[in-house]
């Protein structure tokens, strides 16, 4: 059984609420999943999984985290190449940006990117929980 991690952060519980879709959708598609926060997951544990999905809302002028996610998320990146990923978040201005820019580093990173990011404004609804599923499915 495959293993794959899900590791988010989260200000306003919105990116959360799409972890916790996206996890249960990693479940029931067949891998063995396990959820983290970015304090909780670090560049050693990249190995120990068969994709990861990285998770974080728009900040600032539409950016990473900076105090939590983005320390955890650039000691991943030497990690990355020819690692299945799939990247998502929430924003609640902006025309998310902030996601192409990080594609676009994860891909120069050697990333595989699973399918086309997540991205919602504000709480996850139906169109936002429907295209988690299809990711999990792309993921696993």
């Amino acid at each position: 059984m495959s293993k794959t991690a899900v590791v988010f952060w989260s200000g306003t519980g919105n990116t959360e609420a799409m972890a916790d879709i996206l996890a249960e959708s990693i479940g029931n598609a067949g891998s063995e999943v396990t959820k983290y926060t970015a304090g909780e997951f670090s560049g050693n544990m990249v190995k120990d999984f068969d994709a990861i999905a990285f998770g974080c809302p728009a900040m600032g002028s539409e950016e990473l985290e900076d105090s939590e996610f983005l320390p955890m998320f650039n000691e991943c990146e030497p990690y990355l190449n020819n690692k299945k990923i799939a990247l998502f978040g929430s924003y609640g201005w902006g025309d998310g940006e902030w996601m192409r820019s990080w594609q676009a580093a994860c891909e120069n990173d050697g990333a595989i990117i699973a399918a086309d990011p997540v991205i919602c404004t504000d709480a996850p609804g139906a169109d936002t929980k429907s295209s988690l599923i299809e990711l999990a499915k792309a993921l696993v």
